[in-house]
């Protein structure tokens, strides 16, 4: 697996969206079909690099992407602008994973891309959507 290739911008692994799972998981891709209401064709990505930051599934084009690619930076934490207002989490639509692309970038940072991506990134998603709220 190309950690690189398969890591967003903004700190969000590619490799563990249930879009980019479904490719290879047609029950996967029926139920998010089912859930989201959206058509098999944007049940799919091959990730964020892949697809030019485009994410057919969201209902907006990504301002991460090309930020990055401008500012020509592999990861948001390797910007001078870090953290900056593009990486906002926002409580609409807070189910969604994006509210942990700041947290996912610092672990990034500290880790490094290969350990963050075979120890952490999964749990992350996993505490993210299924863990219980603690202090």
């Amino acid at each position: 697996m190309d950690y690189g290739l398969m890591t967003a911008p903004c700190g969000l692994p590619c490799f563990e969206c249930f879009f980019y799972l479904a490719q290879e998981d047609p029950a996967m891709k029926d139920m998010l079909v089912k859930e989201l209401n959206i058509s098999p064709e944007r049940a799919k990505c091959k990730g964020c690099r892949e697809e030019n930051g485009k994410c057919g599934h969201l209902p907006m084009a990504c301002r991460v992407y090309p930020c990055a690619t401008r500012k020509g930076v592999q990861f948001c934490c390797h910007c001078s602008d870090f953290p900056c207002d593009l990486l906002q989490p926002y409580r609409d639509n807070a189910k969604m994973w994006h509210n942990t692309k700041v947290y996912n970038l610092c672990l990034i940072r500290k880790m490094g891309l290969e350990k963050w991506a075979e120890t952490k990134a999964k749990s992350v998603v996993h505490t993210y959507s299924f863990g219980k709220w603690t202090l």
